[in-house]
């Protein structure tokens, strides 16, 4: 079987250095409380097309007590969520899209290849294969302890906040 190629290999990601802290992140990405899936950003390389971050596990995250009772595994769409959070903020940061938010469109060839508990640095990679007005495309790579445990390609889509709340209220009835 031939050797993985990592877009960044996990040896090579310096997670101590901080290229943007949560505050950083926020400025683009929407998500807040239990919904946020980044610590931080510790690597960009816009000529590449490539970022990386990650997500410090703590024993409290929200979805221990249920995934599962006394065996807690992170989520296999929280590990996507979290490299769809990458994503978009790589995304957002460089203008790659005529989007205020960028969301899913679809996830290909995702695999899901260990396990992450709670106490972990889950580590994401994300390259951007591609970026129209419409969709973006990209692959991500996902680590702990420089073993590979979730590796996939997300679409994200352009997103318009207003457009949503607009439709939102429209289709809820009046009291």
């Amino acid at each position: 079987m031939a050797k993985k190629t990592f877009i960044l290999a996990p040896d090579q990601i310096d997670t101590n250095t901080i290229v943007a802290d949560i505050e950083e992140i926020r400025k683009y990405n929407p998500q807040r409380f239990e919904m946020e899936q980044l610590t931080a950003v510790c690597y960009e390389d816009p000529e590449q097309a490539v970022c990386a971050g990650f997500k410090d596990l703590g024993e409290d995250e929200f979805w221990i007590r249920g995934h599962f009772p006394g065996m807690p595994l992170m989520p296999g769409v929280l590990m996507c969520e979290a490299a769809a959070q990458l994503a978009s903020y790589y995304t957002l940061k460089y203008r790659l899209m005529n989007a205020p938010m960028v969301g899913f469109g679809g996830f290909q060839e995702v695999r899901f290849r260990g396990i992450v508990w709670p106490g972990d640095r889950f580590v994401i990679v994300v390259r951007l294969l591609r970026a129209r007005a419409t969709m973006m495309t990209c692959e991500f790579q996902c680590f702990v302890k420089n073993s590979l445990v979730c590796e996939g390609v997300m679409l994200g889509i352009p997103l318009s906040p207003e457009k949503i709340v607009k439709e939102l209220q429209a289709s809820t009835p009046a009291e």
